[in-house]
């Protein structure tokens, strides 16, 4: 008898611990198969808050590409009427990022219903980087280019669809988001006017994650560049105190973009702004046309500079940098009209 309750009560917590551990894994599947379909299907994940409510619509659409799908945001001003074919500024957000928070930080909105144009926020998938950062360095494996395609096809849908102009369009990015905005810029230079980098990596320093996180830290040396290759004018806003993204990314970049153009340093200049942090300003010329920009801010880290307080990367006592993007872009822009 012992014996046999002995073995009832063993058999017994077996099952129980059975059902328990069965009911974490199916808990757990559910989980993942729930974010999965959130992350594929817009419409089923909670809708956020308006970043910049009375000022336009912000609309949600879906974007694929071989590489797969991805959702977007698109502010869109109020007042624009149906004939009209404003500019398009593609904001790429960075690592822990979201369209609507990277949409508050910029306060990119804001000056769109003030300028008249578009702004796109393509957002990453958490399947196809845990942490939202876009994939800019895994062009070994092709899912950076793939990724950039998803881009595009977010572009071509805006253009077709809410009637941006194909002729007027630039790429920025913080961070993860500046990486994938220069890669774009170089694959595909024929469909931008302008790029900006905000503390990021230029192409050509890494291929993967390992050598990834090499160039971030500045040690990856220096890109190979072909003279007399036509790229968008680019501009380089970085911090001096970014301890993610060394500065020396930034002198790479514009080193790039000045070799690529044959363009030398015209015009190195001091300049700050009320309280804010100073920042100097070199010049990259090819005769009277700018190839490249470079903005350095003393003090400044990881961050949007400029960007509304107690956001997530977003620093308000650096310099405007939606404000610069824009003069940048703008002057191009205005090339094409």
């Amino acid at each position: 008898m012992p014996k046999r309750s002995s073995t009832a009560a063993l058999r017994k917590a077996w099952n129980k611990g059975l059902r328990a551990v069965t009911g974490q894994v199916v808990r757990a599947a559910t989980k993942v198969a729930r974010d999965a379909t959130k992350d594929v299907v817009p419409g089923l994940k909670k809708t956020p808050p308006h970043p910049s409510p009375g000022l336009g619509d912000w609309l949600s659409g879906l974007a694929t590409a071989r590489a797969g799908m991805r959702r977007f945001r698109l502010f869109r001003p109020t007042g624009l009427s149906a004939g009209e074919r404003p500019p398009l500024i593609v904001m790429l957000h960075g690592c822990g990022q979201d369209p609507a928070g990277f949409a508050r930080s910029t306060r990119m909105n804001r000056l769109a219903a003030r300028e008249r144009f578009l702004v796109l926020y393509p957002e990453q998938s958490r399947l196809a980087n845990p942490q939202r950062c876009w994939n800019w360095f895994e062009t070994e494996s092709g899912r950076a280019q793939g990724e950039a395609a998803l881009i595009l096809a977010a572009i071509d849908q805006v253009c077709l669809l809410h009637g941006a102009d194909r002729e007027r369009v630039a790429v920025v990015g913080l961070s993860a988001g500046a990486g994938m905005a220069a890669l774009l810029a170089t694959l595909h230079p024929e469909r931008f006017q302008a790029v900006a980098m905000h503390s990021g990596v230029p192409p050509g320093l890494a291929s993967s994650a390992t050598s990834a996180l090499r160039a971030m830290r500045g040690n990856a040396g220096a890109a190979a560049v072909d003279g007399g290759t036509t790229w968008p004018p680019l501009l380089v806003i970085q911090g001096n105190k970014d301890r993610v993204v060394a500065a020396s990314n930034a002198f790479e970049a514009v080193r790039q973009w000045a070799l690529a153009a044959g363009a030398a340093t015209v015009h190195d200049r001091r300049l700050q702004r009320g309280k804010r942090l100073p920042m100097t300003v070199v010049d990259f010329k090819r005769g009277g046309t700018v190839a490249a920009t470079l903005v350095e801010i003393d003090g400044l880290g990881h961050a949007w500079s400029g960007g509304t307080a107690k956001e997530p990367f977003s620093d308000p006592t650096g310099p405007d940098a939606t404000a610069m993007i824009w003069r940048f872009v703008a002057k191009r822009f205005a090339t094409r009209d």
